[in-house]
């Protein structure tokens, strides 16, 4: 299974342009492959709100999963977003910031 995270908007939106990071379950420890797949199976789709928008310069983010040949993306912001995805986002950065800190 693939994971990938892409990072959009937000005050610093110029510093979010790269592509999107990934891990993929096969390069990871025993453990962290099983939590990872535990916080995506855990996932629950954003409700839909007939809110206002988006809140002005909050981050959004796109979580994608590639798994069996199907590809499932997940949505959310700063403003609005499920704590199954918070748990994964939170997941993918600090696994994202061990994985680029020397």
């Amino acid at each position: 299974m693939k994971v990938s995270l892409a990072v959009r908007g937000g005050l610093a939106a110029a510093t979010h342009r790269g592509p999107p990071e990934a891990v993929d379950t096969a390069d990871l420890p025993t453990a962290d492959a099983a939590e990872l797949a535990r916080l995506v199976a855990a996932l629950t789709p954003e409700p839909r709100s007939d809110g206002p928008g988006p809140a002005r310069d909050a981050m959004s983010y796109t979580i994608t999963i590639e798994d069996g040949g199907r590809s499932t993306a997940f949505t959310a912001s700063d403003a609005a977003m499920t704590p199954s995805f918070a748990a994964l986002l939170a997941w993918l950065r600090d696994h994202f910031a061990r994985r680029t800190t020397p």
